[in-house]
């Protein structure tokens, strides 16, 4: 069965109640970003793929990052991936990074594990957010918008499908990392990356436009939390088991 985003609590505040949140004013004109209906309904048009049945050996794994895509991985169990070579992360609350798919129909591939989204950005990409955050004049907000670059790994997210014909395995548990816009093999994945500057390069989304709207999202996302208690919080859980 595939998991949807009703696993991820979501606060029900109409759209209206949005417009009460101070949100800093950046140097993107507001029409690049466009603010969505934050209704609690329209989180029904994205889910979360259940994790395929998979090889049992972590080699398995390895092997289709490493031939079907080239990037490098640890090898260990479980396997990870080696950030800051073939790209860098940006990782945000899942709340958060729904929102911002919602917004951004055109980014790299994209991850999620548990709690917490992952977009693949270009390479460097990590070392440019503090500036990024200031020039957006998001600096100073404590928003849970981070990166991993140069010297990081992540937990690799389940392939998509049955790597090189092995035999199937036990099921991934359902909280494993898993791809929401998933790579593919035997193409280039840096064209498709955010990408630093205005145009970005080639097809590349632009970076710059893609922190803007994840740190608004992040910056929402808080807010809309904290203005629920925490009996309100318990009984939207259950509602939503």
């Amino acid at each position: 069965m595939a998991l949807t985003t009703r696993d991820i609590p979501v606060p029900a505040i109409p759209a209206s109640d949005i417009r009460a949140l101070e949100i800093p004013a950046s140097d993107i004109p507001a029409s690049d970003i466009p603010v969505p209906d934050t209704r609690a309904s329209d989180i029904r048009a994205l889910e979360i793929p259940a994790a395929p049945a998979t090889p049992g050996a972590p080699g398995a794994w390895a092997q289709w990052y490493e031939s079907g895509l080239g990037w490098p991985t640890t090898g260990s169990d479980p396997v990870e991936l080696l950030t800051g070579v073939r790209f860098d992360v940006l990782e945000l609350p899942a709340d958060a990074g729904f929102a911002l798919l919602r917004r951004v129909p055109r980014t790299g591939p994209v991850a999620v594990e548990g709690p917490r989204m992952r977009l693949l950005v270009a390479a460097g990409s990590a070392d440019e957010l503090p500036g990024l955050l200031d020039w957006l004049e998001w600096g100073e907000v404590p928003l849970d918008l981070t990166a991993i670059g140069a010297g990081g790994r992540i937990i690799a997210p389940c392939p998509p499908s049955r790597p090189f014909g092995t035999a199937l395995g036990e099921p991934v548990p359902q909280k494993a990392a898993v791809w929401l816009r998933p790579p593919e093999p035997g193409s280039e994945v840096e064209p498709m990356l955010p990408v630093a500057g205005f145009g970005g390069d080639g097809d590349a989304p632009d970076l710059v436009r893609l922190v803007g709207a994840a740190a608004t999202e992040c910056h929402r996302a808080r807010l809309l939390r904290g203005r629920l208690l925490p009996g309100q919080r318990g009984a939207r859980r259950a509602g939503e088991a």
